[in-house]
């Protein structure tokens, strides 16, 4: 598992073995470093692809092995050395894991703080067979939060915020309480956002339910900026689908943060078309935050 022997939960990222891919890398640096905590690089090899001929004939499956094994430490130590050189006080190391990288990250994300995951922004039927048939399952299961970069780099905008969305149910509240700490270690604003997606037929008040939108939002952001008094609050309620609300508010933030297995509202939706959408459609980090029940 990837808790540390002096108990503090690592940041884990997962490893590209493009060296050109690395915002991924380098948030998940920039992060331990930000919360003084160590930083595990994992890179899944897989399973060798069928027909695969690293030596110009059809090699056995040992050779197959080795040659993964090759290309994995490599990346890895690749890896590694461009953290030592962003961030040379960060205690950084790395496995190589054989098998599907959904199930070693899983596995490593039962004692992680995060798990940050890289994203090309392929087109969506692309897409299911590289970062989002890996973050998609990983975000429906994992104990912690799941940080999505995308490649390449985003334009941020000054004073720099974050956006995160609220249903008003705890999964929310839990995605709220980590937008506060992110906004508070990075000196930034912080936006909580109501998404209320008008029924397809109308709703018989229109008025009250904003309302009790408002009313929701207001109860789940009480409290916490008492704990971070240094965090910029701005919070309201939107009307529109979540996804297209979501991704507009994203275009210059830091990162988007919203919450998972919820029941209500889109944070409810955040596995099934939601969740595709947000991941396809955010123009900045998104991470998704689970609500672990006391």
């Amino acid at each position: 598992m990837a808790e540390t022997r002096e108990g503090r939960r690592p940041i884990v990222v997962g490893v590209d073995p493009d060296p050109h891919e690395r915002m991924a890398l380098a948030w998940a640096a920039d992060e331990a470093a930000r919360r003084r905590l160590p930083l595990l690089l994992v890179h899944a090899q897989g399973v060798p692809t069928p027909g695969y001929r690293p030596t110009g004939g059809r090699p056995s499956w040992e050779e197959w092995n080795d040659t993964l094994h090759v290309a994995g430490d490599s990346a890895l130590k690749e890896a590694v050395a461009f953290v030592e050189s962003r961030h040379s006080k960060v205690r950084v190391s790395g496995v190589l894991v054989e098998g599907d990288p959904v199930w070693a990250l899983r596995e490593q994300a039962q004692d992680a703080t995060v798990v940050v995951l890289g994203s090309r922004h392929l087109s969506a039927v692309q897409e299911r067979f590289t970062s989002a048939a890996v973050a998609l399952p990983l975000i429906a299961h994992a104990p912690c939060p799941v940080v999505v970069v995308p490649e390449p780099e985003h334009i941020t905008q000054q004073p720099a915020y974050f956006v995160v969305g609220v249903d008003g149910s705890p999964h929310s509240a839990a995605a709220v309480d980590f937008a506060f700490e992110e906004a508070a270690l990075r000196g930034a604003l912080l936006r909580a956002l109501y998404v209320w997606h008008p029924p397809r037929h109308g709703v018989v008040d229109e008025d009250a339910a904003l309302q009790e939108s408002r009313r929701l939002l207001s109860e789940t952001v009480a409290g916490r900026t008492a704990a971070h008094p240094g965090v910029e609050l701005h919070h309201e309620v939107v009307c529109g689908h979540p996804v297209r609300v979501l991704a507009d508010a994203s275009e210059h933030a830091l990162g988007l943060i919203v919450g998972t297995r919820g029941h209500g509202g889109f944070t409810g939706m955040l596995l099934g078309s939601v969740s595709q959408g947000v991941l396809h459609h955010a123009r900045c980090p998104v991470i998704t935050v689970p609500h672990t029940p006391e």
